[in-house]
């Protein structure tokens, strides 16, 4: 198993590269880029980019300004100089392989350098919004867990009868609903929108945080995610019961159940026994995905929606500003952390099933 595990070490750095550079070299030709965004923040503000680039000039360009003439430089745009030292200073002076060069070196080290327009150091930031992000994740992988499962074996159970068509009704309308769409509704039925007022609104914790006990601030907590948390986890939540019963209904039908029950075993025992060990692998192997997933996509609507200052907001903000060392640091990190949640996923499957020799495989 250690050979196995250092393979899947060492293969997490070419795949964690190859992820790295197609993104770098995407973003290259998406306009709009960091200068353009710097640029449409200083364009007539002569005072602001005059200083920046030391032509000394500022009272004669607020004069020019303020008759109106046309050769103010706010109006003919940026002096070439401030634009090459502006281009040298966010290290696009450098040829392409260069500069990702540059940034793989920082972020091996984890140095993710600092944010374009938020003057903080980006691994500050993830830091700082990485709680959220991670908390969301956790409480609705593990809500969608303790539901799907018993869910899933019992539909499995009653396959074909009426409690399995009415909850499978439920399901494919709940699967079908889109996340930003039963988020909205939440916050209407339960957050003061048209009709009850029992969950706040947004936010993550109230005003008077700090001024609460520990007991107030569990409370506080689990009040304000309870949304969020319900909210992110209705995706997650069918496919995974719908998962769980087919994969217990394969196992049901398979030899070792019928020999089982010949032996005069009761049927809790060859469920529980026999068939969930096996029943669930697939199921284990379906949480990295999950947790990733709502990391990944469904984070940013959630948290978008309900105000909550976390990763998938920052790197969605960040899109938007064209604020590169946010966008390739929160990937960076994204990317390696659903890497190592593979791994640990391979080594519960041996966990749960010892049978189960990843030595054999070549790869």
């Amino acid at each position: 198993m250690g050979a196995y595990i250092v393979r899947r070490l060492l293969l997490i750095i070419p795949t964690l590269l190859g992820i790295m550079i197609i993104n770098f070299s995407l973003i290259q030709f998406v306009p709009g880029g960091p200068i353009e965004q710097m640029i449409a923040r200083l364009e007539g503000q002569g005072d602001v980019f005059a200083q920046i680039a030391g032509t000394g000039a500022d009272a004669g360009m607020n004069e020019a300004a303020a008759s109106g003439d046309e050769s103010y430089l706010g109006a003919r745009g940026l002096p070439p100089e401030f634009l090459a030292k502006l281009r040298a200073e966010y290290g696009f002076d450098k040829p392409f392989f260069t500069r990702f060069g540059e940034m793989m070196w920082k972020y091996i080290q984890f140095d993710f350098g600092e944010s374009y327009f938020k003057s903080v150091r980006v691994v500050d930031l993830i830091i700082d919004k990485m709680p959220v992000s991670i908390s969301l994740g956790l409480w609705s992988t593990l809500l969608a867990t303790i539901i799907s499962i018993p869910l899933g074996i019992a539909k499995a159970v009653r396959d074909g009868s009426r409690f399995d068509t009415v909850s499978s009704t439920i399901i494919i309308v709940a699967y079908a609903i889109p996340t930003f769409l039963f988020a909205v509704m939440l916050m209407i039925l339960f957050a003061g929108g048209s009709y009850w007022r029992i969950f706040p609104l947004s936010g993550l914790t109230s005003d008077n945080w700090d001024e609460l006990t520990l007991l107030g601030k569990i409370g506080d907590y689990f009040w304000h995610i309870t949304l969020p948390v319900v909210a992110s986890t209705i995706g997650g939540f069918a496919s995974l019961t719908l998962l769980t019963k087919n994969s217990f209904l394969d196992e049901i039908r398979k030899q070792y159940v019928v020999t089982a029950r010949a032996k005069g075993l009761t049927e809790r025992r060859v469920l529980y026994g026999h068939v969930f060990r096996n029943a669930m692998l697939i199921v284990i192997a379906s949480f990295p995905g999950m947790l990733i997933g709502v990391l990944f996509g469904g984070s940013v609507i959630i948290e978008t929606i309900f105000n909550l200052d976390g990763l998938g907001r920052l790197g969605f903000e960040a899109a938007l500003q064209r604020d590169y060392p946010i966008m390739f640091g929160t990937l960076f990190f994204f990317t390696l952390l659903g890497l190592l949640i593979g791994l640990i996923s391979d080594l519960i499957y041996v966990w749960v099933d010892p049978r189960i020799d990843f030595e054999a495989r070549r790869t």
